[in-house]
């Protein structure tokens, strides 16, 4: 049995020699999909990915290795291999999803598991009706309890269908989704992809998308608001295939359910097709375990303390657990649902608010729990250890060949950024044929418009790097990159992007370095030091002062100097750097020519991006 991963298609096929006549060669029998990748292709038929390129180039077709191709002529090459080739039926290419996607804990041999309800997260544009949906499904009023009809926190509501529990995750945008993907938290099973049919897909459904496929998880869309006069679902549904989501009706594979969230109209169909998705992602966990989760939100609560948002993944969660989350820690006092009802048990895939820890912790952070008081200072020291150690490499095109030596990147993750959309496929098509078999170019995100905090979250949480064509970077972007170290390239010219990512991939392509402003200080004095030298008495107005630091001696506007910091006293102490707001005395190699009122810059160089 040969398995090959899911990009777009998973597969799972068998792949059957005859047994009569075993002297003769017999033509072998094998199943495939309506559409599939080239790799995939090359996988089942065991044969190299440019091979399977080639042969598409003899047929008139140009693809790289990502790129998905039709079942005529995937069946053309795979009968050039001497396969006899039938079309996979839809029960086939269910069951092969169920096998290759199978979800279990972590560790778990399988004798213990049981059938969870999936976890499902709500994403669209704003005002398509997300929380209204929600507010449908729970058949409470949640809407009216925010502030100006958006949702302002991340809520976790689990409701029933025909016997069977569903878990919602309502979100107030994909960028949190992915926020807990940052910290290394994949919580959600199936998203929900809300689209308006008045108003069609927007930018930031777009980059739902991204995200929700970034993350690796089926799409189910619901096209809101049919009620609407001007509503027009037909629209949406070539709008979604032009996204990349071929909907069922057409021929894809994404479950598509026309609602009204207002009216309630399709609600119910919409949730009996997760059930299904649900029934085909086999979702199963143990709740004999020791109870593991993630914490969905948390806060300090004026009686209380602090309370905790659980969203239990594995195992049965109960009162008078010791339990460990990130650096803090306590034993369960309380546990509540979403309804505000006090419980006993909360099983995996069940939100509850936690009371009992010591102190309120992110968003993101995995929960633990252990037999006693010194197990969890033990866990404690560990998890503060890592904290403390350096942090996991990010990927820039400086350090990937370095990374991809190390075996550390088989798939180089890139967000593109241009300021029209004509620049997107012709910047698409020349990364993804960079990418050889150590490691692939994948796009997991384009769009118009500057580099967005979004953009940078989605970076964080895949590992990836930006690449911005005409366009810059909004402030809290280029400061979350900076905090974060997400590489942001930004170029005018597409023959040197391909270029720089190339040589990147190759290990040639040389550091790039900006100044980076470490602090300045304005001279206030100035002294002897005897044999003709001088040293200046200055104020910090900003950042610090640092001995050994590169500085630039500004008079007025002319810069009149550049070396370094050679000296650096505080009364007659040597010290190593003074900060804002401090006065001290520093000597600058090479120069004496100081003037009360000059002004010094420290600066650093630092490479980065471009």
């Amino acid at each position: 049995m040969t398995k090959i991963s899911e990009s777009d298609n998973v597969v799972e096929s068998e792949v059957k020699e005859k047994d009569d006549q075993p002297s003769e060669t017999k033509a072998r029998q094998i199943e495939l999909p309506e559409s599939i990748s080239v790799r995939q292709l090359s996988e089942l038929l065991e044969t190299s990915a440019i091979e399977i390129i080639k042969q598409l180039m003899r047929n008139g077709i140009m693809a790289n290795i990502n790129q998905v191709i039709s079942y005529d002529a995937a069946a053309a090459i795979a009968a050039g291999y001497d396969y006899e080739v039938r079309l996979m039926s839809r029960a086939a290419r269910k069951a092969a999803i169920a096998r290759a996607r199978k979800k279990a804990a972590p560790g778990e041999d399988g004798g213990n598991l049981q059938p969870r309800p999936p976890v499902v997260t709500v994403m669209g544009h704003v005002d398509h009706g997300k929380t209204r949906l929600l507010d449908a499904i729970r058949k409470t009023n949640i809407m009216d309890t925010e502030a100006g009809q958006i949702t302002q926190h991340i809520g976790a509501y689990q409701t029933e269908v025909n016997g069977q529990k569903i878990t919602f995750l309502d979100t107030p945008g994909h960028e949190a989704f992915t926020a807990m993907r940052a910290h290394g938290a994949q919580i959600t099973d199936i998203t929900i992809l809300v689209v308006a049919a008045d108003d069609g897909i927007m930018p930031q459904t777009l980059e739902a998308i991204a995200h929700a496929r970034a993350a690796d998880v089926p799409i189910v869309v619901a096209i809101n608001k049919i009620d609407k006069p001007n509503a027009n679902p037909d629209n949406v549904k070539q709008q979604l295939a032009d996204a990349g989501l071929v909907i069922e009706e057409w021929g894809g594979d994404i479950v598509c359910v026309l609602i009204s969230a207002k009216e309630g109209t399709g609600v119910t169909d919409l949730l009996e097709n997760l059930l299904v998705v649900a029934e085909v992602e086999d979702l199963k966990a143990n709740p004999a375990q020791p109870a593991t989760g993630v914490v969905i939100e948390a806060e300090m609560d004026k009686t209380k303390g602090a309370l905790a948002t659980i969203l239990i993944q594995n195992g049965t969660l109960k009162p008078g657990d010791t339990m460990v989350v990130g650096t803090t820690w306590g034993r369960v006092k309380a546990m509540y649902n979403d309804t505000g009802k006090q419980i006993k048990r909360a099983g995996p895939a069940s939100p509850v608010v936690v009371l009992g820890l010591s102190s309120v912790p992110e968003a993101g952070e995995i929960l633990n729990t252990v037999a006693d008081e010194r197990r969890a200072q033990a866990l404690l020291q560990k998890h503060q250890a890592e904290r403390q150690a350096a942090p996991l490499g990010t990927v820039s095109l400086t350090n990937l060949y370095d990374q991809i030596s190390a075996g550390r990147v088989k798939e180089l993750n890139v967000i593109i950024k241009t300021d029209v959309q004509g620049s997107i496929e012709p910047i698409r098509s020349s990364l993804e044929q960079l990418g050889s078999e150590e490691v692939q170019v994948r796009i997991i995100h384009s769009g118009t418009g500057n580099v967005t905090e979004s953009d940078v979250m989605l970076a964080i949480a895949s590992k990836g790097l930006i690449v911005g064509f005409g366009v810059n970077s909004e402030e809290g972007a280029k400061k979350l990159a900076s905090t974060e170290n997400v590489d942001i390239r930004n170029y005018t010219v597409i023959y040197n992007l391909a270029d720089d990512v190339a040589k990147a991939l190759k290990g040639m392509l040389e550091p790039t370095f900006v100044e980076v402003i470490e602090g300045r200080a304005e001279v206030r004095a100035v002294f002897s030091a005897g044999k003709g030298k001088s040293v200046a008495g200055v104020y910090v107005t900003e950042g610090k002062a640092s001995r050994n630091a590169s500085v630039r001696i500004r008079r007025g506007q002319e810069v009149i100097g550049e070396s370094t910091v050679n000296s650096l006293k505080r009364f007659k102490d040597n010290v190593k750097e003074v900060a804002t707001g401090y006065e001290c005395g520093l000597g600058i190699s090479d120069f004496n020519d100081y003037q009360v009122g000059d002004i010094l810059e420290f600066f650093s160089l630092k490479a980065t991006s471009r």
